[in-house]
């Protein structure tokens, strides 16, 4: 998978166009399979453990991610607001990424590297969960929004690249997906995100 990557964004950053299709889905399947081993069940179910335990107490979730991550914030808090693979009540969750009058307001205001966090001061409380999703875990209004996290009592979960990284120091879960590009690192993300939302269904649901 590493060689097909590395091919594949070589190719990208030398501005020609990937048409290799075939490699390209060989890469991300292969990427699919690895997350059996990274982060691997185990881990995803210590986060999804500690998302239900918050929702059980009455905790909400909430979300954030630049550009792709962004976008995955907000498909998630849908699965868990709306329903995933299962009828359900509806679970208290919200993506930091939609708001587009807050968003612009605090950019302006104090600067784009504080939308989340002013949100997070805004609408977390203890006992609440922090998604946060960066493939470089390096991204400056993740790690303020972490931050404010765990200064406000949030317990944060962060879904990163396959590098260590300074979001891992706020993490109380990190989950790491291996990928050479961001696109295979955003599918692990989002898979790894199904997989989280669907064990707190049935958690929830009394069948764990």
């Amino acid at each position: 998978m590493a060689a097909v990557a590395g091919h594949l964004r070589a190719a990208s950053r030398n501005g020609t166009p990937v048409t290799d299709i075939a490699a390209y889905l060989a890469a991300s399947a292969a990427a699919a399979t690895a997350l059996v081993v990274r982060p691997g069940a185990a881990a995803v179910e210590r986060a999804a453990r500690v998302v239900a335990d918050s929702l059980a107490e009455g905790g909400q979730v909430l979300f954030c991610g630049n550009g792709g991550s962004a976008a995955d914030a907000q498909h998630l808090a849908a699965e868990l607001v709306g329903r995933l693979a299962r009828e359900r009540p509806a679970y208290r969750a919200v993506a930091l990424t939609t708001d587009t009058s807050v968003l612009t307001a605090v950019a302006n205001d104090y600067g784009y590297a504080d939308v989340f966090a002013r949100q997070v001061q805004a609408l977390g409380r203890r006992g609440d969960v922090l998604v946060a999703i960066s493939t470089s875990g390096r991204s400056e209004n993740v790690l303020r929004a972490a931050a404010a996290a765990k200064q406000a009592g949030l317990a944060v979960i962060a879904l990163l690249g396959p590098g260590h990284s300074p979001l891992d120091a706020s993490a109380d879960v990190a989950l790491h997906v291996d990928g050479e590009m961001a696109g295979l690192i955003q599918q692990g993300h989002i898979t790894v995100g199904h997989a989280l939302c669907m064990w707190v269904e049935a958690r929830l649901a009394g069948s764990r």
